[in-house]
């Protein structure tokens, strides 16, 4: 069953086959109609004699009548207004147009009276597309047709002599159609279709059969009753049958709409998410146009051969929007949705959380919204009621005087707001001495008071634990550093005095080696570990002085110069001709440029080159230092420069992951930037000081 209803194919055949079972179960009722109120349908000259031709036929020539009618009593009312500039013949003189909307005046000799012939015929029916006619108003003679003649007074004759007329002259109906004759009409008329609505008139007509067989709504009918001619008892099965299986479809549809294959709540698309206002609106629009546009084909003049073809479009497009509204209404039902989908629901749920809002911003006293909405809506208020007295100078006054009241308010509490913004930008810039009076202050505006005062008192504890801990933490290294060089100054004089024996013993040789590298390295290590701990702790005393960078580096280039050819490392040097004058402390700033060189003799891949750059720019000296690393630098540029880590991430190499961490700090603390890039395997050192003037 889960299968059957996530089906995507059953669905479509569905939506497929339910557009041809209801044109089935419609041309069948249509021919059941037809054949019961018709019988065997032959043409024209049947259908004449068929109730349906003769309430269209009278209804037609009544219609006529009714707006001649209507015409000339507004053409009355005209002539007779007191209040007209002049006459209405004298209008009529003036202007080509007729009294009678429908109708222009023609000139005929053989008629006593004006002649009036049809251009605009506004109920474009199946009848009066093809019905001559006279009609002649028994009170001022006037004729309207829509018959071209030399002769009225003779076609008038010609119509009485047709063999399918029709004549109306005082109250008598005279006609050899069996369907409106005096007899006839008594059954099928109404107050609207009633003769007694020409009286006053006398009406000549007749309709040629022939020309009948051009009418879209004939040719429908015909159309429909030759599908199933020679099967007359077929529609019998197929309502019944086609009925069941719409019936059959629809539920399956409803049933199984929403669901798709692996999913378990219902599925909404992007047609559901429009509002159910918009799309029904839109739908019903399109099936109501396709309807209206349907039945006007039927009844006008489109050519029989493309009449099917345009109703069987206005079916399937009103069909398929159909569809769409149902479907989308099931889904929406579905999934709970219905309710929240219409937009007249969206706009009361703002409307009243808006409202929800509002309210709570009143009402919340610790909302700072609450004091500028009353302060705003009050001033609103008394300035629309101080407004309705200004005819009086009193009023006036007051007015003036209450706005300046309100504007010196604002500036009142904007100015306690002013006082927290300073407090915040003192804690934001690392100042963390601020107090705040609460007291000065209500509301929301007391709350924050207290909420900084509170922050900053324990970001100055935050800062003094943080001081003692470093403070402790270096006392610590210090002293243990201490400890362990004792210890280590004897190995290292130990082992010097075995390097001097005379040993014999190769392995023992080797031994010695290993323990003077080492202890070396040991040596090496707690120097690093306790420089770094005072460089971090800021317990370095700098002596500060005008420097030239490009002597210095040139010196510690030559100093590391066999390192680097031992590696077989090519120096790419770009220094300017003209000294670069710093300020820095000599010692310390050698220990940074000393520590670049040692990583890069260190980690630099052997036979490739170093690129070293200095320039100088706007405001600061720029130092560069690039080589390729020989590992692979899996690692980032912000890790690199923590203590104790290297671009190998192992333990087996010289150094001691304390270099660059001690030469960003030593270049920090004189005022310098020290900053490390990595693309893939190019390692990059920048380093900047303020230029000395």
């Amino acid at each position: 069953m889960q299968d059957i209803k996530e089906s995507i194919l059953l669905k479509f055949l569905c939506y497929i086959l339910i557009p041809i079972m209801i044109f089935v179960l419609a041309v069948s009722i249509i021919n059941v109609s037809i054949t019961s109120q018709y019988g065997e349908m032959k043409g024209p000259e049947e259908y004449i004699e068929t109730e349906e031709f003769g309430r269209e036929y009278l209804l037609t020539l009544i219609y006529n009548v009714r707006d001649i009618r209507r015409d000339k009593n507004r053409m009355q009312i005209d002539t007779e207004s007191e209040t007209a500039s002049e006459t209405y013949e004298t209008a009529l003189e003036t202007t080509e147009e007729t009294p009678y909307d429908n109708y222009s005046e023609i000139e005929d000799e053989s008629y006593a009276y004006p002649v009036y012939y049809e251009v605009i015929n506004y109920r474009n029916t199946m009848v009066s597309q093809y019905i001559h006619y006279i009609i002649i108003d028994k009170e001022n003679g006037n004729m309207f047709t829509n018959i071209r003649s030399n002769n009225y007074p003779d076609e008038i004759n010609k119509l009485k002599a047709e063999k399918t007329n029709w004549s109306y002259q005082d109250g008598k109906i005279t006609t050899n159609i069996d369907s409106i004759n005096q007899e006839s009409t008594k059954y099928m008329t109404s107050s609207t279709y009633s003769t007694d609505n020409l009286e006053g008139y006398e009406v000549y007509s007749n309709i040629d059969p022939s020309t009948l067989s051009y009418s879209n709504s004939l040719y429908v009918q015909q159309t429909v009753y030759n599908m199933f001619k020679g099967h007359e008892n077929l529609p019998v099965y197929l309502i019944p049958l086609s009925a069941i299986s719409i019936i059959i479809m629809i539920v399956y549809l409803i049933w199984a709409t929403g669901h798709e294959k692996g999913k378990e709540d219902i599925q909404l698309n992007s047609i559901d998410k429009i509002s159910y206002e918009v799309i029904s609106f839109v739908i019903m629009f399109v099936i109501g146009m396709m309807m209206s546009f349907a039945i006007a084909s039927i009844e006008s003049q489109i050519p029989q051969k493309i009449l099917i073809s345009v109703f069987l479009l206005c079916y399937l497009i009103g069909y398929a929007c159909l569809a769409v509204w149902v479907s989308t209404t099931i889904r929406r039902l579905k999934a709970k949705q219905f309710i929240r989908s219409f937009l007249t629901y969206k706009v009361c749920r703002w409307i009243k959380v808006t409202l929800e809002k509002i309210f709570r911003k009143v009402t919340d006293k610790q909302n700072t919204n609450r004091k500028i909405t009353i302060i705003y809506w009050g001033f609103v208020a008394v300035s629309i009621i101080l407004a309705c007295f200004l005819w009086s100078g009193i009023g006036f006054l007051i007015l003036i005087a209450f706005w300046i009241w309100a504007y010196y308010k604002l500036l009142q509490y904007n100015k306690k707001v002013q006082k927290i913004n300073e407090a915040l930008k003192n804690i934001y810039e690392g100042n963390p001495n601020v107090k705040l009076n609460e007291e000065e202050l209500e509301g929301t505006l007391k709350i924050m008071a207290k909420y900084i005062n509170d922050i900053a008192g324990g970001f100055t504890n935050a800062i003094e634990q943080s001081l003692k801990s470093e403070r402790l933490k270096t006392e610590l290294i210090t002293n243990v550093s201490h400890d362990i060089k004792t210890p280590l100054t004897s190995i290292i004089n130990y082992v010097d005095l075995l390097k001097k024996e005379d040993i014999q013993n190769a392995q023992i040789e080797q031994y010695i080696a290993v323990l003077d590298k080492k202890s070396q390295r040991l040596k090496k290590l707690i120097e690093d570990l306790v420089e770094a701990s005072k460089v971090s702790s800021g317990n370095v005393k700098l002596n500060m002085e005008v420097i030239n960078l490009k002597e210095l580096l040139n010196q510690s280039m030559g100093e590391f110069e066999d390192k680097l050819e031992k590696k077989n490392l090519k120096i790419e040097m770009d220094l300017p001709n003209e000294n670069v004058l710093i300020k820095a402390d000599n010692r310390y700033l050698y220990r940074v440029i000393e520590n670049v060189f040692s990583n890069i003799s260190k980690y630099a891949l052997e036979g490739s080159r170093v690129y070293i750059k200095l320039e100088k720019q706007k405001e600061e000296v720029y130092l560069e230092f690039k080589n390729i690393s020989k590992d692979k630098l899996n690692i980032s540029a912000e890790e690199l420069m923590q203590r104790f880590v290297r671009g190998d991430k192992s333990r087996y190499t010289e150094g001691s992951g304390l270099g660059l961490s001690i030469a960003k700090s030593l270049t920090e603390l004189q005022d310098g930037k020290f900053k490390i890039d990595i693309d893939g395997d190019l390692f990059k050192v920048v380093i900047k000081w303020k230029k000395e003037r």
